[in-house]
């Protein structure tokens, strides 16, 4: 049996989670980690009860870190049963936690990084992104590749993408394009396109002095999803993230080709188990929320 663990990124958070983590010890040590680092009451922000400044928990700025601190907690929790997974792969912010889940980085330098990039990517507006469900694909190519400030930012599925890029540019060609649905996406920034390159510069320059360890799981990067250990690779690829597309369509591809029966979503939400049942068959998704999931209370 092969078994891979994949994370979700920014969409998949609600107020309320992680509530049973921010209760146990090792949660309300981490919450605690990251209220320091990021000056403001992380578990409050989750639970909807935060007063004052910056306490939207769907601001990028908070939604990152609180999706770091709870998968990686619920990671930790796997662990602790013995559990290992065969393959890695984090959709976005996700791939971060993945990087965790392999052992290349530990939870103090995983939220360092990711309040800089999530900092970074909030501070660079202008831009718009619109998810667009059932559409042909040819005439979605054609379109972006005849028009100038927009690409393709998630390759979620066959039937699912994400643009991103300028405004205008966005909103004309999810208004040509015959689709099912297009729904604009209430985000800061045209995140995972090359509008990015400023904040992506940075965020590697952040990089270059953190040490990235080789990952005792293959991982599948959003920008390579190829199975790598390698730390310096993985560290390459993860500097790429923020310019380029999230390959999650050739992502679920490999997990298939790899042989994969079970995917554990690690995280909040159903979205990645949703997408992998409608395009990948003889696949079991599972789902890993909480304790309650992993079988244990608040006093572990």
């Amino acid at each position: 049996m092969t078994v891979a663990w994949v994370f979700p990124g920014q969409g998949s958070q609600a107020v309320g989670m992680g509530g049973d983590l921010a209760t146990s010890a090792a949660g309300r040590e981490r919450f605690a980690l990251a209220s320091d680092l990021l000056g403001r009451d992380l578990a409050a922000i989750c639970g909807g009860s935060a007063a004052g400044e910056l306490t939207d928990l769907n601001d990028t700025r908070n939604t990152q870190p609180a999706l770091f601190v709870v998968e990686s907690l619920l990671v930790d929790g796997l662990l602790a049963q013995g559990r290992r997974p065969d393959l890695l792969a984090g959709h976005s912010l996700g791939e971060l936690v993945a990087l965790y889940a392999g052992g290349v980085i530990d939870a103090a330098t995983g939220l360092a990084l990711v309040i800089e990039r999530s900092t970074l990517m909030a501070a660079a507006g202008g831009g718009a992104m619109t998810a667009v469900m059932g559409f042909e694909r040819s005439e979605l190519e054609a379109l972006v590749a005849a028009s100038e400030g927009v690409v393709v930012a998630n390759d979620n599925s066959d039937a699912q993408v994400v643009l991103s890029g300028l405004p205008e540019a966005v909103a004309a060609v999810s208004g040509q394009l015959r689709c099912k649905r297009a729904v604009p996406l209430a985000v800061s920034g045209a995140f995972h396109s090359p509008f990015m390159a400023e904040a992506a510069a940075r965020f590697s320059e952040h990089l270059e002095a953190i040490p990235f360890a080789d990952s005792l799981a293959p991982v599948l990067s959003n920008t390579d999803p190829t199975p790598s250990c390698d730390g310096a690779e993985l560290k390459e690829r993860l500097r790429r993230q923020m310019t380029t597309g999230v390959r999650w369509r050739e992502t679920m591809a490999a997990l298939g080709k790899a042989g994969c029966t079970t995917v554990v979503e690690v995280g909040p939400g159903a979205v990645l188990s949703g997408l992998l049942r409608r395009s990948l068959e003889g696949v079991t998704t599972a789902r890993v929320a909480s304790l309650d999931d992993l079988g244990l209370d608040s006093a572990a």
